[in-house]
This record gives C-alpha cells, structure tokens and sequence, in this order.
C-alpha cells in the first residue's frame, strides 16, 4: 500500500476538502485527487461521500483511519530504527567546563569508538546560558548543575559534584573562613554559574561578605591563582583532582547540604534524536562507574 496515498488520505480527512489538503501538503490538487483514487481502487471501497466541495468519510473510509495512522507511525519507526543502527551527523552539547574537563573525556572517547561516524560539537558556558541554548534549539542537550521545568524539559542525573575550598598550601584562609570577609575570593566570570551561586549561598550563609572578589575564565586560572596565594576559592573535587599541581594547594571540606551538587543532562522533551539516546547511554553508563569507582583510569568522586 502506497504510504503516500495513506499520508494524502490523513490530509483530506484532516482538512475536509481536497483543496485544503492539496495547500497543506503543499501539492497539486489534481496530485491529492489522483492519489485518492487510487487508494479508493486498491482498497475496492469508496472512502468518501462528496458533497460540492466538502468530503464526508463512509464506513469504510472512518475504518481505514485508525489503520493509517498506525501504519503511518510504524513506518517512522521503522525509519528512526534504520537511522539509530546507521547514526550519522553531528550532534550539539553544551556542558560546564567543569564537566568538561574532569567528566566527558572518558565517554566522549568511548562515544567516539561506538560511533565514530558521529561528530561531537562541544560548546563550554554556565548552566544557566546552556539552558537558555538548549531551549533555542542552538543546542540538542546539555550538562548542566541546576534545576529546570520538567514539563518542557527531560532531565536524566548524572554526576554528583562536590564542592571543597582550596587556597595556597598553609593559607590561613582556611584554617579560619571567616577571614574571607579581608580577603580574596576567586570566581569563575559568569553570573549563571551555578557553582559560582553555590558560592555565594555559603558565603552568607557564614556571614561572610568578602573584600575582594577577582573573576577568572578558567578553573586552571583559578587554581593558579590560588597556590600563588591570591585568595580562596569553591570548586569541585573532580576538577582538582585534574589540575597538575594541585599538591601546591590546600583543601577544605564544608557541609554536604552545600558541598554536593547533582548535574543532570538536559534535553527539550519535543526533540527526538537517535544520536541523543546513544550518547545519554554512554553518559550514564560513565557516571554509574564514577559512583562505583570502577571507571578505567583515574578514580573520581560523584
């Protein structure tokens, strides 16, 4: 049976005119009229009564309507089936550059195996900005470390992070935190960090405002800035345990209700990609490893 005919036949039965249909499936109306009738001559039925321009369905026609639509939904499932085993093209993420670079070199390497007829696009901003993107459809999903509206969002957990205070090796900044209020705080640039919001909750929830705060690009900035004895800062254990002289610093733990933070890999709920679901796999598969502490190479916490 021609699916095309079946997809004309949805249209009329939609539109309730030829005409109408011919404009929605942006055809001759000769082309819809044409491909009726053959259906109507492959079946042996008659699907509608006419009556001047409008269409009414017959018996046979209300019958067939449930049948095409089931059909016609097959037969895209039978071509996202054909696409998911032979995936190709690009996918687009966004993620913290935290989790870029302490979490997504190890399943991006093993996406990269599974698939490697599958380009990656990788675009690095704070959470808030990557929800933003993801929701212009400038992205297809993103690691992000906050909360969104799960009804126009999917949100699948990944890696629990967990925040520590690090300074120079022996800095009294943190032996005693409260010193923060004449000190220096280092932050990472964008206002929608959600580390950077974690921050700012502990420091006023310790009654700290502090001197000075300097703003870095980058967590390796930071921590450079740090074992230098500029000042102190809150990031994440997985991304200090990536810094090549973190033995220069010092760490300090703080309360668990403030430290953990969940990341979560964000997608819109209306988009539907082959290429998404095998990369949520890898994602997760990974961040079971990290909890488990069974992931090849180095062990991280989350």
């Amino acid at each position: 049976m021609d699916l095309r005919a079946l997809e004309t036949f949805q249209a009329v039965v939609a539109t309730g005119g030829i005409g109408r249909a011919a404009a929605k499936l942006h055809r001759a109306q000769s082309s819809v009229t044409s491909r009726i009738h053959q259906l109507e001559l492959s079946l042996g039925v008659q699907l509608f009564h006419r009556e001047g321009q409008r269409l009414h369905l017959t018996a046979s026609g209300e019958a067939l309507v449930d049948y095409a639509g089931r059909m016609l939904e097959l037969a895209e499932q039978t071509r996202a089936a054909v696409r998911d085993n032979e995936a190709v093209g690009q996918l687009r993420l966004g993620a913290m550059e935290s989790v870029a670079a302490s979490r997504l070199p190890y399943p991006l390497a093993e996406f990269h195996r599974q698939h490697p007829q599958i380009v990656v696009n990788l675009q690095t901003a704070s959470s808030r900005g990557l929800v933003a993107d993801v929701q212009a459809g400038t992205l297809d999903a993103a690691i992000v470390g906050e909360s969104v509206d799960t009804t126009r969002f999917r949100s699948v957990p990944l890696y629990v992070e967990e925040l520590v205070l690090v300074a120079a090796r022996g800095s009294a900044l943190l032996r005693e935190p409260k010193q923060l209020a004449e000190g220096t705080v280092l932050v990472y640039h964008s206002e929608g960090c959600a580390y950077r919001r974690r921050l700012g909750q502990w420091l006023e929830a310790q009654h700290i405002v502090p001197a000075r705060m300097l703003e870095f690009a980058s967590y390796h900035g930071i921590f450079a800035a740090a074992a230098a004895g500029v000042g102190a800062s809150l990031v994440p254990r997985s991304v200090l345990e990536v810094f090549p002289q973190r033995d220069a610093l010092s760490v300090r733990d703080i309360p668990p209700r403030v430290a953990r933070l969940q990341t979560a890999l964000v997608t819109l709920r209306t988009r539907h990609l082959p290429v998404l679901a095998k990369l949520e796999a890898c994602l997760r598969e990974d961040a079971a490893a990290v909890r488990g502490g069974t992931r090849r190479g180095k062990r991280t916490r989350g």
